[in-house]
């Protein structure tokens, strides 16, 4: 399938035009698709990625990329630099493929992957807009790349990536994104916390750790090892989010307890 990551919302037209972009080359008339007929489905993942931040947001992706099934592709698009010099690119890492700009987004899969290649983008829609590449290019790429058509690509060397991404931490110990119900997630991987280092500082706080929100009595603040991974600030039956200095960005630390990056 193809999984739709982006910081699109679920407002305006930007979301559905670049999945409806997607759905059309990935199913076209008359095209079976790679596994006998069933048309290849396009998924929304994340719509509400960090905003304009591919560094936070890649960090996001990789932690999500953990669940994605071999031969899926990644539809990634935190584009701030739209329209500019940057590159579109293609990178595959084991067995799952990633399509979006060249500007970091992939630095985390790249990272933690296996084995990985990558590929500059060379194919353009005969009309192109200078700002939604989303749907104009990575949107149709994603969807070819899914059925198994050809179209104009070039292998590029994975160490030429984008370069300013090199120098990013391994994990990042602040908070990254804050969902709907107002729980924190940070961007330090639950198992790179040290054993024994089970309080959580964030500003005057300090919170302990637990293994899920009624292990603890209701209002009270935790952190936990979240689905995905990451360490996940929450209040049992309220809001992190409304704790004194959570909020996106906000630094957290338990002085040596997160190993090397």
């Amino acid at each position: 399938m193809i999984l739709v990551f982006s910081d699109f919302q679920t407002v305006g037209p930007y979301s559905g035009a670049m999945r409806a972009a997607a759905m059309r080359h990935a199913n076209p008339a008359g095209c079976p698709s790679r596994d006998g007929g069933q048309a290849i489905a396009v998924v929304d993942l994340m719509v509400d990625a960090p905003d304009r931040d591919p560094m936070k947001a890649g960090c996001l992706l990789a932690a999500c990329a953990e669940s994605f099934a071999a031969g899926d592709v990644g539809l990634c698009v935190i584009d701030p630099g739209v329209g500019s010099a940057r590159r579109g690119v293609i990178v595959q890492c084991d067995d799952v493929w990633f399509v979006g700009p060249d500007n970091g987004l992939f630095e985390f899969v790249i990272r933690r992957a296996r084995t990985a290649r990558m590929w500059q983008i060379d194919w353009k829609p005969a009309a192109l807009s200078a700002s939604f590449h989303g749907r104009d290019i990575f949107g149709p790429v994603a969807g070819m790349l899914a059925a198994g058509q050809d179209f104009a690509k070039q292998e590029m060397d994975v160490a030429d990536r984008f370069a300013d991404a090199k120098a990013w931490p391994d994990d990042i110990a602040e908070i990254i994104y804050c969902d709907g119900y107002g729980n924190a997630m940070t961007g330090v991987r639950a198992q790179q916390v040290e054993p024994g280092q089970n309080i959580l500082e964030i500003g005057d706080l300090q919170i302990g750790r637990a293994r899920t929100f009624s292990d603890v009595r209701r209002g009270a603040p935790l952190w936990y090892e979240n689905a995905f991974g990451l360490v996940e600030i929450a209040v049992n039956g309220g809001r992190a989010d409304r704790l004194p200095g959570v909020a996106i960005g906000a630094s957290i630390g338990w002085g040596v307890g997160v190993k090397a990056g």
